[in-house]
């Protein structure tokens, strides 16, 4: 495990988190909208384009929800974390877009097949059942298979640092047997059979009469194997390291509210979160 994780007690739990985990556990499905950037076309009046789409929140990072259908070796709780996650495929351009607008600036898709990211991201949530609108701003970075075999890549180098700082121990004794790869694999065993069989579908985004290996890619397959060597090689999970966080309270128009929570590390010692009170 990355040695940059801090001690509990020199990271206080984010202010925000319990009630933004009550009111996802109010929606049907815990979906949001997540912004990325992306480098413009050729001959645009502007350097980058926004680009949206949904997806859907997975848990906290080292928080991986209990699923008794999954069979895959949990780790130790040895961590908790204030950033929430999702899963992808590398094959999307939002793999690309994490990277490309990320410290490393990758330029070609070799450069985005293993972990790494960093790009800038905000994610909204709209709760209805609350009437609550949750907006975070923050870096993505994508965990890959290569998250322990490949130490020398500056990729896992950064995902390690960047994510381990936000990292609370919660229990020093077991922080030796915790391990990202296992986090990863565990969060693939938590996605349904279907979902994981979405990793081995023809290439996202590609016309249709463009050829492909159709003997491992298809549209509708299921996976049970936790290391289905297609859905794996595809699978990716991100990490949003939060910045801030505004929850827009609509629920009494009388009394609407919008809260601004910043996360502040200039000084690591006293890390943490400060609040702002605001009109909505």
């Amino acid at each position: 495990m990355s040695s940059t994780a801090p001690d509990a007690s020199a990271l206080p739990k984010a202010p925000w988190k319990s009630l933004f985990s009550q009111h996802l556990s109010k929606m049907e499905s815990p979906e949001f909208v997540l912004g990325t950037v992306a480098a413009a076309p050729q001959g645009s009046t502007v350097p980058y384009v926004p680009r949206v789409r949904y997806c859907i929140f997975r848990g906290f990072w080292t928080e991986l929800p209990e699923n008794r259908h999954n069979d895959a070796e949990r780790n130790p709780k040895a961590f908790e974390s204030d950033c929430p996650t999702f899963t992808t495929d590398v094959r999307m351009e939002k793999v690309g877009q994490l990277f490309g607008t990320g410290a490393g600036h990758a330029e070609k898709v070799e450069q985005t097949q293993g972990s790494g990211g960093g790009g800038p991201v905000e994610a909204v949530y709209w709760v209805k059942e609350t009437g609550t609108q949750w907006r975070i701003k923050g870096k993505a970075y994508v965990v890959g298979n290569d998250i322990e075999e490949n130490e020398g890549s500056s990729g896992v180098r950064t995902v390690k640092s960047e994510v381990g700082k936000r990292m609370r121990v919660v229990d020093q004794d077991k922080e030796k047997d915790w391990s990202w790869s296992r986090e990863l694999t565990a969060s693939f065993g938590n996605q349904p059979p279907g979902i994981k069989g979405s990793f081995k579908a023809p290439p996202p985004g590609r016309p249709t009469t463009e050829a492909h290996d159709e003997k491992n890619l298809e549209l509708g397959a299921k996976v049970d194997d936790l290391h289905d060597e297609v859905a794996r090689r595809n699978f990716r999970l991100v990490i949003i390291v939060p910045e801030s966080v505004e929850q827009t309270d609509l629920s009494d128009p009388a009394k609407a509210r919008r809260y601004l929570y910043t996360f502040d590390e200039s000084a690591q010692a006293n890390a943490g979160w400060t609040t702002q009170e605001l009109w909505p």
